[in-house]
């Protein structure tokens, strides 16, 4: 699979356009999901960029790579997953132990989710080794350490996930008689060696490193992988639903639009007439303060859900009655707009419904 998709068919313009169309999507909804969520978990600007950043390269790599048919919903799926899980690991976990105990369980979830949810399955060694690589550079590439030391980092899991992934995606048949390269066996090993050497220059007990480096870079990224696989490929075809909204959304956009706009009026044009009525006769309102115009604002958007706002409420009996109005008049317009909008766009639906039921047959 080449490192970039770019559609049959269009200029050479067009094409790069799109794709780079694509990846912002892919990354805004990304940062948007990871960013809140990491702040969340911790207030460390550290954790949160690397959490970003491994998101970020992770799902726009993916949408470069699958192209316009599968790739902006993949990157955005995978990519905002990843991102979590790292903000998760890089916030509850000790800032001492450092980078590689993040990587090593975000590598393999990374190849796990991008066999299980991409366009097409890892088949054989190679192929696990090369997809590994790709996501290794990527999440090194958006660590925040030296970019060097992060890619370095997270090489030095990839024979280790590759294995794994290489090993997982055959069959019994093919577990028995497809031998694994002799070039990932001696890298894991090497890997899990270093590990072991490097914890006991570092003051670690050698007992424990040895018991250590096996379960960090062997049973963790197995459980790892089969754990993101298998979820990947249960949530792959419950996920259609989703992709299928987006048909809908394209026919509904223009009416949401306009309903939107119209009850925004709506409670403008009450909230003037609520701040125009305390203004002329006092009173008429309780105000816990000196009301401005975007508390006239929130009480008018309230009280059309039919909710109290606590800071200003109706006294008098034309204040009442305003509010009741205000209410009426928004249930009344929801009502007919709902109305109006369905049996406009009612037979485009139905033609979107048809043919997505023709495409699951297929």
């Amino acid at each position: 699979m080449s490192v970039v998709q770019v559609d049959p068919g269009r200029s050479r313009l067009s094409a790069v356009t799109q794709v780079v169309w694509r990846s912002l999507q892919v990354s805004a909804t990304i940062l948007l999901v990871v960013v809140p969520f990491g702040y969340s978990v911790t207030a460390d600007h550290q954790s949160v960029l690397m959490a970003a950043g491994a998101g970020f390269a992770v799902g726009v790599g993916l949408n470069l790579r699958m192209g316009a048919r599968g790739g902006r919903p993949a990157g955005m799926l995978i990519g905002s997953g990843i991102g979590v899980i790292v903000a998760l690991l890089a916030g509850l976990l000790p800032s001492r132990l450092g980078f590689l105990f993040v990587a090593a369980p975000t590598l393999p979830l990374a190849v796990g989710l991008c066999d299980g949810l991409g366009s097409s399955r890892i088949r054989g060694y190679r192929e696990a080794t090369l997809e590994t690589l790709t996501i290794a550079v990527l999440l090194g590439l958006a660590a925040p350490v030296p970019a060097g030391a992060g890619v370095v980092v997270t090489l030095f899991c990839v024979p280790t996930t590759a294995l794994i992934a290489g090993y997982f995606n055959h069959d019994l048949q093919g577990r028995r008689y497809a031998r694994p390269p002799w070039l990932l066996i001696i890298g894991s090993l090497a890997a899990m060696v270093t590990g072991v050497v490097v914890g006991s220059l570092e003051g670690t007990d050698m007992v424990a490193g040895i018991i250590l480096a096996p379960v960090m870079l062997l049973m963790v990224p197995v459980a790892t992988f089969l754990s993101a696989r298998g979820l990947a490929l249960w949530l792959q075809p419950r996920l259609r639903v989703y992709l299928q909204l987006v048909d809908y959304l394209r026919v509904m956009w223009v009416p949401i639009g306009g309903f939107a706009a119209g009850y925004v009026a709506i409670i403008l044009v009450f909230a003037g007439f609520c701040g125009m009525l305390e203004r002329f006769y006092p009173g008429s309102f309780a105000v816990a303060t000196d009301a401005g115009i975007g508390d006239w604002i929130s009480f008018s958007f309230f009280s059309a859900l039919a909710e109290e706002y606590t800071g200003i409420t109706p006294v008098s009996t034309v204040a009442r009655m305003l509010v009741g109005l205000r209410l009426v008049v928004s249930v009344g317009w929801a009502l007919v707009v709902f109305a109006a909008v369905m049996s406009a766009v009612q037979p485009q639906l139905d033609r979107i419904a048809r043919r997505n039921a023709q495409q699951d047959a297929d």
